[in-house]
């Protein structure tokens, strides 16, 4: 209860110092009235859908865009605070200035100036409009991401293979079929070899997949489909009547993927196999620093392999990557990714800048890194979780094609 109160202590600081900057530029009541408003409805839809939940962290739609709104909401404000703040200081400085070189009996601060006011709502309504618009657009905006991939020791015989990649699709946060029927169809048309999936399938329960069930079992592939469980697949946010249910709801999550037509591996490997010649899909369960289940098994997965086979390693959390994978006897040509999402926030110009947040907490967050010669793609993901919307960093479908020989570029 105790971080509730401060929550909620913070968020009428901030929403004075943007009620400030509103009152400074108009002195429309209406609009002071609609601000203050907003502020209310924003803060209360966001209390009681997050207060009267019992199951722990399950995210729904609703859910989802209770956080969208007030995220929004508090960006604006968080915009204008240090530019009113410094106005502060500065008023401040001058009405002290003014005690005591005029000696006046009343200390009084200068009245705001419109102008800085209109400056802050300005730069705050570039941050508030585009939470929105990542809400309403954003987060359907699927990209296909192309990457030729160069081999010396891959088998001729998969010269020109290609692989769609898909992430976090996050099930239980779609609310728009038409929109995740053209993700789907985009995915289909690349009409790659095979479709590898790197984990996330739902954000807590194996039910939300249903109404999906029968549009992702479209995906079909010459080589097959193949998949793994990322973080969220495991049931792991939710407050379980028991620990059976948590159990039997994996199961549930398994046996659909595999109702789908997906080839889940579960600390598994396959082999395709091609004019006698064969690549290895290794695929684990998730395995992720920082408080993440370490359910992978490196070893487990590779156990049938050979250590010249050309090998794909599937594994949701891209620390892996880093923990263990990389310095593993093993030479895994290519791993792919997921789980970081991007952050779903962040500036992203081909040739010229990739940022977002997220590369604070994660190295390896978005697109293609290379290691002691091996590849590595981070899938900025399907769907979305927590924020409901995407700004700058779009859901992305990758396509690689592998080819032999060296880059000439």
């Amino acid at each position: 209860m105790l971080r509730w109160i401060i929550f909620i202590i913070i968020y009428i600081v901030i929403t004075i110092y943007g009620f400030q900057a509103i009152r400074t530029v108009t002195k429309s009541t209406w609009i002071h009235y609609l601000f203050l408003a907003i502020a209310l409805i924003v803060v209360g839809n966001f209390l009681f859908q997050f207060l009267s939940s019992s199951e722990g962290r399950v995210l729904n739609p609703v859910k989802s865009y209770a956080f969208g709104f007030l995220l929004a909401f508090i960006s604006f404000n968080l915009v204008i605070i240090p530019i009113l703040l410094g106005e502060d200081i500065i008023r401040f400085i001058l009405g002290l200035y003014d005690r005591l070189v005029t000696t006046k009996d009343v200390f009084y601060l200068p009245s705001r100036r419109k102008f800085i006011s209109q400056v802050a709502v300005g730069l705050a309504a570039i941050p508030f409009a585009s939470l929105l618009y990542g809400m309403y657009r954003g987060k359907y905006r699927f990209r296909v991401l192309n990457y030729t991939l160069h081999f010396e020791d891959l088998p001729e015989a998969f010269d020109g293979y290609k692989i769609t990649q898909i992430s976090d699709i996050h099930s239980g946060s779609f609310d728009n079929k038409e929109k995740i029927e053209y993700g789907v169809n985009l995915i289909n048309e690349q009409k790659s070899d095979v479709i590898l999936f790197t984990g996330d399938l739902v954000n807590n329960k194996s039910s939300e997949m249903l109404p999906w069930k029968d549009l992702f079992g479209t995906l079909k592939a010459k080589d097959g489909v193949f998949s793994v469980l990322g973080n969220h697949d495991y049931g792991d946010y939710v407050d379980w009547d028991s620990p059976d249910e948590k159990a039997q709801n994996l199961v549930d999550l398994v046996q659909l993927q595999r109702d789908m037509g997906y080839d889940i591996l579960l600390n598994e490997s396959r082999f395709i196999e091609k004019d006698g010649q064969r690549l290895a899909i290794v695929g684990v369960e998730n395995w992720g620093k920082g408080g993440f289940k370490k359910a992978g098994d490196l070893k487990k997965a590779a156990q049938n392999i050979e250590p010249n086979d050309f090998k794909i390693l599937m594994s949701h959390d891209p620390s892996h990557w880093e923990a263990e994978v990389i310095d593993d006897d093993y030479h895994y040509h290519l791993t792919l990714s997921g789980h970081t999402h991007g952050m779903q926030f962040g500036i992203e110009i081909p040739g010229w800048i990739k940022w977002s947040p997220v590369k604070w907490r994660y190295k390896y967050w978005a697109g293609i890194y290379k290691e002691m010669g091996q590849y590595i793609n981070v899938n900025r993901g399907f769907g979305y979780l927590g924020y409901p919307g995407r700004v700058g960093i779009w859901p992305e479908i990758t396509v690689i094609e592998l080819k032999k020989g060296t880059s000439t570029t």
